[in-house]
Parts: structure tokens; sequence; C-alpha cells
């Protein structure tokens, strides 16, 4: 449903009209029907691990999972399908964030083809869409993959927004620079960047919003079927691998983005090793040296190289 190629993610704000299903959801299934098997876990409708910070909603259960829900805390609305690459791909990385919450925030999965009148009510024209809900309402909302690190911060501005405290203060000057990345101006979100770091050149956040800037400019026009497809038919191809690494860390995958490099790394030498390394060393600052894949990786990248 949604546009195969990378794009900018497209952020929305404004209001959007739940009343009609305030307390008049219908149930969802008749009387004396048998449970029908769902979707496996991922993916809106699977098991959810028993985590009470992931929840399935159903028109029959928005109010109260939602609606009344968000009076307490955030609720992160995950609209998608079982089998569409992206929403299948992107719905793991916001059930392990929404567990490693605490509490803090619920995330809730809709799954669009069993919901088609939440999806309207949302404006969902493209899976996967994310909607934060606030005091009832929703505040703000993105469409298609985000990198994790792009989607940790869109939380956390959601975290203050529903009033929960946030380790990091507000600086005007990260809210500027991501603004501008997240709307797609690139030269304005680079000039942003490096004006903070100019100022601060230890500042994590703007280090890494520079290193997305980078991803961003790399894989523009890129198709990400056709690049992956290339990356796999040549593994020995340096160029085809870097663009599928970056690719992958855009939808979300960064884990697997990290495993390609440094398998690239296993398989080369000279100019072309210290390149893959570089590479991969770059990706590293988007998630940052805190990232438990992160840690990971740079063991793994270490065991390549020495």
């Amino acid at each position: 449903m949604s546009d195969p190629r990378i794009t900018s993610s497209i952020f929305t704000r404004g209001a959007v009209d739940l009343s009609a299903l305030r307390g008049t959801a219908p149930a969802t299934t008749r009387p004396g029907t048998p449970p029908q098997a769902g979707p496996p876990a991922g993916v809106p409708g699977g098991p959810a691990a028993g985590d009470d910070a992931i929840i399935d909603v159903t028109e029959a259960t928005l109010q109260s999972e939602v609606l009344e829900r968000s009076m307490a805390m955030p609720v992160v609305v995950f609209f998608g399908a079982a089998g569409y690459p992206e929403s299948d791909q992107f719905a793991p990385v916001l059930e392990r964030l929404a567990a490693e919450g605490g509490g803090a925030w619920v995330l809730a999965r809709v799954d669009v083809k069993e919901n088609p009148r939440i999806a309207q009510m949302f404006r969902v024209q493209g899976i996967p869409m994310v909607y934060a809900v606030v005091g009832g309402q929703p505040v703000d909302a993105f469409s298609g993959v985000v990198p994790e690190a792009q989607l940790r911060q869109w939380i956390g501005a959601v975290l203050k927004a529903g009033g929960v405290a946030v380790a990091e203060p507000e600086d005007p000057r990260l809210d500027e620079a991501d603004d501008a990345l997240m709307s797609g101006d690139l030269d304005a979100a680079e000039r942003a960047y490096r004006k903070i770091l100019a100022e601060s050149p230890a500042d994590a956040a703007a280090e890494a919003g520079l290193a997305q800037v980078g991803v961003a400019r790399r894989v523009a026009g890129a198709d990400p079927q056709a690049a992956l497809a290339a990356a796999e038919s040549n593994p020995d191809d340096v160029e085809a691998q870097l663009l599928a690494a970056d690719i992958e860390v855009l939808s979300g995958l960064a884990e697997q983005a990290y495993q390609r490099l440094v398998g690239l790394v296993r398989r080369t030498a000279g100019d072309d090793r210290d390149k893959a390394r570089q590479h991969l060393v770059s990706l590293f600052t988007i998630a940052g040296p805190d990232d438990p894949a992160v840690a990971s990786a740079r063991r793994a990248l270490a065991s390549a190289l020495f």
C-alpha cells in the first residue's frame, strides 16, 4: 500500500475527529462465532508475548484501549497488516521499544484489513502508519519506515507531550534540525546539525542526526527492492552492500545492516575493507553507543578485524 521507494517520512499534525468512534464501536464477531487463528507475532493481531505494553485493538476496544487509556499515558497506534514487507519489518522495532519503555507508553496495533473503519477515521492511506494519541486526541503521526534513532526521538517528544518525564532536556536547536530532517530538507538539517556540533562538538544527538542525513542522501532515488536484490546477487560488490545496509537502517533493520557489513569486512581486504569498516562505524553513530545492537556489532567487527 505504501510507495516502495525510500522517501522522507511524512509527519502530520492536526486534529482527527474520533467522536464517531466513541461509545459506538460494534463487536467484531457475532455470538457463537468460533475464534479464528490469528497472524503471527510481529504484525497487528499477532501475539504480544504477554507484554501489557503491546495490545491489539479493534473497533470494539478502541474506546477503552486507546481513547480512555491515553488519558493516563501516551498510546502509540500502529497501523499495519500481515504480508506487507515494510509493515512486517517495522512492527518488531516498535514492539521492542514499547517493551523497553517500562510502561511509560503503550503500543496499540491495528490491522487495517480487519478494521478499515478505524483506518478511515485516522485517515490512513498507506502502511505502515503510526499515530500518537494523548488525552484522547491524536497529537502527531508519521507514515512509512523511519530509522530507530529517529523513532526514539519521536517517542521522546510524544512522552513529553503526554507529561511523562524523559531524561534529555529539550533543545530548540535539535528541534529545528530534527524538523528539517523529518520534512526532507536535508540541506537545512545538515546546516543545523553542523551548527550544533560547532558549538557542542560532543553532542551525540547532533552526530546521530548528521549521520542520518548522510544515509538519506545516499539512498535518495534508490529502489530498495532492486538494491537489496543486487546486493544479494553480488555479495562481493562493495558499493551494492553499502547501499543495501543504508536501506536496511532506514527500514528499521539496523541489526541486519550491521551483520551485512561485518560480513563484508570479513570478505574484503585493503581499501575495500577499510571502506566497509568506516561505513559501519558511521551507521553505529545513528543508534548511539548505548544501543545493545551496536555493542554486539562492535564486538563482531573487532573479531572480523583481528
